[in-house]
């Protein structure tokens, strides 16, 4: 890590005022062993026909076939739940005791990995929504359910059951309810997936760390772009250059490090509570 950044963390770790937020993507939970689910290990088949990801995640899709989107989610899930978080989740879990109140974590991933590591509910974004949970897929409440125990995470293999369907359904109502995602064919909103909150998070931050995403969705690029008006720092964690990393430096006030999310954030927080 180069003298100047050391001096801007250090600097940000110790300011009462200064407002950081991190924005996370796949990245940091690749290193727990979850796949993007974008590529082939999202590829899923029924009947004589390969969908990608893009097709799977619809609510088009869900209202012709729901079953097997659920079925879809419901292997994402085991994936997920099997996975732990890694010390990049652990390091945010630090981060936020340190900076307190100047602390906002936005998270695109569904994982529920920072929430697991200790990441508050209440200053944790996820902006995408969480496979462990479901709500009505006729939106007769906007209430968030868990999904049952009794519906575990499944392998690519295993057939929909008599009891998914009767658990997956809205508690209220009865109705099929709905994986709690955002679906390609779906806008951001507030209530669900913090889009206002997101945006004003964004227009107070100081300093921007990005982690592990490389642009691809709507919400992530506002954020950025968002404090990149405002003449924000942006630093760049990614082992590839992407969008992110060429705004860090196009600024002239940014910074790009490109290795792994958790090696970075350790780093980060090391110098930002003083132990380095």
């Amino acid at each position: 890590m180069n003298q100047q950044l050391t001096h801007i963390l250090r600097e940000y770790g110790q300011n009462s005022e200064k407002k950081v937020t991190v924005m996370t993507g796949a990245g940091i939970s690749a290193e727990s062993g979850i796949p993007t689910f974008r590529g082939p290990e999202g590829y899923w088949t029924f009947g004589s026909k390969e969908y990608h990801p893009q097709e799977m995640a619809t609510f088009n899709m869900f209202s012709r076939y729901p079953e097997e989107v659920w079925r879809w989610y419901l292997y994402r899930l085991g994936v997920c739940s099997t996975a732990e978080p890694n010390a990049g989740h652990y390091a945010l879990v630090d981060l936020e005791e340190l900076l307190q109140n100047r602390f906002t974590l936005i998270t695109q991933n569904i994982d529920g990995l920072h929430l697991r590591a200790g990441s508050s509910p209440t200053k944790t974004m996820q902006i995408h929504g969480n496979v462990a949970f479901m709500r009505c897929a006729l939106d007769c409440t906007p209430d968030v359910y868990p999904i049952p125990e009794e519906v575990p995470g499944k392998n690519k293999d295993t057939p929909f059951t008599e009891t998914d369907r009767q658990f997956l359904k809205c508690p209220k109502c009865g109705a099929r309810s709905r994986p709690h995602i955002l679906l390609f064919d779906e806008s951001y909103n507030e209530h669900h997936y913090h889009f206002y909150s997101a945006i004003q998070a964004a227009q107070d931050t100081d300093l921007l760390i990005i982690v592990g995403t490389s642009g691809a969705t709507n919400l992530p690029n506002q954020v950025a772009a968002q404090v990149f008006s405002k003449g924000g720092i942006i630093i760049d964690i990614n082992i590839e250059e992407n969008t992110f990393s060429d705004m860090a430096l196009r600024s002239g006030r940014g910074f790009f490090l490109q290795q792994p999310s958790s090696e970075a954030l350790q780093e980060i927080y090391s110098v930002m509570s003083g132990m380095e």
